[in-house]
């Protein structure tokens, strides 16, 4: 935001130079990034928060310099108000009013006012208002459009005028836009129109896209001699989605969406009716003020506003210092019938709501440097919740077995959808669009709230390999998101557990060659992750999943329910993301798992005695897979048998096509002494026996 020196001058009367303005307004939180010398003025360029379109003008600038430096307004301000008492003003009879404006879109629009001036003279602007516009980056239009957008400058209030020899009828109606109406705005750019937009229309057609653009048609012309002054407020989430949609961010537009003081309507057209009849001629006419829902302003009632102040910030500030900043501000104060003092806001603050509002206003004014350095105080021992715990352990291991922590965004582009199988309980099956949906997207085309993880992380998986990083191992712990089962409610979350791998696997430090990661490599860190929260014993399970490659996926369980999904990317995704190498996937409803009880952990003493090892080779099926022979095993409840373990597998030569070579390792084992040879033969032909009648088969010679 610009503002001139000189202006500021004009309005408070201080000694301060314009590098001490701006030293003092940073102060106080209006922080000023440059003072940029133009002609005899100096331009102030102020950094101004959006909670703050207060400041978007002179007025309100030195406002916070009447605070700064305990000065007052001159008597200027009440001579312009007054001067207006020498020129004829007609206030034009309720009653009549709705003839001249009507408001169809109350809740788009608030108050209305239209100021007529006939007679006026359309020519250019004086020197002093051609050169206050160009100081603060405005050109010089003619004199009305000047006065307009000085007035703007000067109170922080948009305004438009019309030809009113160019309203149909001479009427102004506020409606909303019909769908496929259209409009060519004063920068010559036709533009279609929708129905959530609110447009100020004449009696038969839009002639102004509401608090953003006015319309080329109605526009002031050297011919124009009769004007229609629209002073207005509109509602600011209406004008923020129309400048958006139709791609057109003003001046008004910026102040409208952040908002304007609607108590100011009529003393900025005042102010510009003032200065049009002096520069430009003309005699004052009707005056419409339309203004359905009178606004109520903001109260905060504070027990104890000084006890706020100190308990907030640490600054001791009396009472009085607090009231007196605050009235100074425009925020009065009287007793409250509760105890304590109730403030009421002013109508240009719109954001003071509670009394944390308050306190930051006066601490602005006492001084942020004022406030010491401390730590807050303690009412509690801090600690993490459950799961926080359960998941800083489970990072922690994986990035202790090689993987890197990704952070994606939390919005994908819509070619995503239906290209990843949900896990099952994610997506509800009750809503027709499962998706969460942005209306408006930080990044072009990602406007689907994520319902997996995998997307992100494949675009960092792709990253990295444009960039010559070819060994890959990544992993991220984030949220999902997926539409609620009930109508207007927030979208369902779910936190969720991923990773992805490509690549070799290099042992730093290592002889060994690189070699190429595999379905295994991610089981096993499935494996790794799940044992550190708790859940040694999770089951694999051969599944088709939309996502995987067909014989090369599979589906997770823990205590029989699936809780994720494990594979290589299919060759489709693969392509798409142009991946020559495998890429091995998984991921899990981590929620889930953390809700379910940790498995228990028990200790026992280091064996005192030797175990035996029986390795096996079965010629199975290839439907029958290591855990089925495992789980036979163990259901055998032999308490000799302490271990079965995988060793190997071998399909082809001397191998019949759908048969396949399994070894396992058996390890036996007492607590007390060394087995006998018997004991263990015994044991181990019960087991397989066992083998044989459940699943036909029998050792290899």
């Amino acid at each position: 935001m610009n503002i001139s020196y000189n202006w500021l001058r004009d309005l408070i009367d201080d000694d301060l130079s314009a590098e001490q303005t701006a030293a003092a307004l940073t102060r106080v939180g209006l922080a000023v990034e440059g003072v940029h010398p133009r002609g005899d003025d100096h331009v102030l360029d102020i950094d101004l928060t959006s909670n703050r379109p207060d400041c978007l003008s002179h007025l309100g600038v030195a406002r916070e310099l009447r605070v700064i430096t305990g000065k007052a307004f001159p008597a200027e301000e009440q001579r312009r108000e007054d001067a207006l008492d020498d020129v004829d003003s007609v206030p034009f009879p309720a009653l009549l009013a709705p003839d001249v404006v009507k408001i169809e879109a109350p809740d788009l629009c608030y108050r209305f006012t239209a100021r007529i001036i006939r007679g006026v003279k359309i020519g250019p602007s004086p020197e002093w208002l051609v050169k206050r516009l160009e100081a603060v980056g405005e050109r010089s239009i003619n004199n009305v459009a000047d006065i307009t957008n000085y007035v703007m400058l000067e109170l922080g209030q948009p305004m438009h005028a019309f030809d009113l020899d160019k309203l149909a009828e001479k009427r102004i109606v506020v409606r909303r836009a019909r769908p496929g109406e259209m409009i060519t705005t004063l920068d010559e750019v036709e533009r279609t129109l929708d129905d959530s937009m609110l447009m100020i229309c004449d009696a038969e057609k839009p002639v102004a896209v509401g608090g953003v653009m006015g319309g080329l048609d109605s526009s002031i012309t050297e011919d124009t001699t009769n004007v229609l002054i629209e002073v207005a407020y509109f509602d600011r989430a209406s004008i923020r989605k129309t400048s958006r949609t139709l791609g057109l961010s003003t001046e008004a537009s910026y102040r409208f969406e952040r908002g304007v003081d609607i108590e100011n309507l009529q003393r900025a057209s005042d102010r510009a009716a003032d200065l049009i009849i002096r520069l430009a001629g003309g005699q004052m006419d009707e005056f419409i003020d339309v203004y359905p829902n009178r606004q109520s302003p903001n109260n905060v009632v504070s027990p104890d506003i000084s006890s706020a102040v100190a308990r907030l910030t640490g600054l001791q500030v009396s009472t009085d210092d607090c009231v007196r900043i605050l009235g100074d501000l425009g925020i009065s104060s009287e007793a409250h019938e509760g105890g304590g003092l109730q403030f009421t806001s002013p109508t240009w603050r719109h954001d003071i709501a509670i009394e944390e509002d308050l306190v930051e206003e006066v601490a602005r004014h006492t001084g942020y440097e004022k406030i010491a350095d401390e730590l807050p105080p303690a009412y509690g021992a801090g600690e993490y919740q459950a799961s926080e715990v359960r998941k800083k352990l489970l990072r922690q291991k994986l990035v202790d077995i090689g993987f890197d922590e990704a952070i994606s965004y939390s919005f994908i582009d819509t070619k995503f959808d239906d290209q990843f199988e949900p896990i099952p309980g994610i997506v509800s099956q009750s809503v027709d669009n499962t998706f969460v949906t942005l209306r408006d997207s930080v990044i072009e085309g990602a406007v689907r709230m994520r319902p997996t993880l995998l997307p992100g992380l494949l675009d960092s998986i792709r990253f990295n390999l444009n960039h010559q990083r070819r060994d890959l191992k990544l992993f991220e712990i984030g949220r999902v998101f997926t539409a609620a089962d009930v109508a207007n409610e927030l979208p369902a979350e779910r936190e969720m557990f991923a990773i992805a791998i490509s690549g070799g696997d290099v042992q730093q430090k290592h002889m060994e060659p690189s070699r190429p990661l595999d379905f295994y490599d991610a089981k096993g860190a499935v494996e790794a992750g799940l044992e550190a929260v708790g859940f040694p014993a999770a089951e694999f399970r051969a599944s088709d999943v939309r996502h995987l490659r067909p014989g090369q996926s599979a589906g997770i369980y823990i205590d029989g329910g699936l809780v994720g999904y494990l594979g290589r990317l299919n060759e489709e995704l693969s392509a798409r993301y142009k991946f020559r190498a495998p890429v091995f996937l998984a991921e899990i409803d981590l929620e889930s798992v953390l809700a379910r009880n940790m498995a228990n952990v028990f200790y026992r003493p280091l064996p005192k005695f030797p175990s035996i090892i029986r390795d096996v080779s079965f010629l199975v099926g290839r439907d029958t897979s290591f855990d089925d022979v495992r789980a036979a095993v163990i259901d055998q409840d032999a308490d000799l048998c302490r271990n079965v373990g995988f060793v190997d597998v071998f399909e082809g030569k001397g191998v019949e096509a759908d048969k396949r070579s399994l070894t396992v390792r058996l390890e036996y084992r007492r607590d007390d002494r060394t087995l006998t040879e018997e004991e263990v033969s015994a044991t181990h032909t019960r087991i397989l026996e066992t083998l044989s009648s459940t699943f036909g088969i029998v050792p290899r010679a």
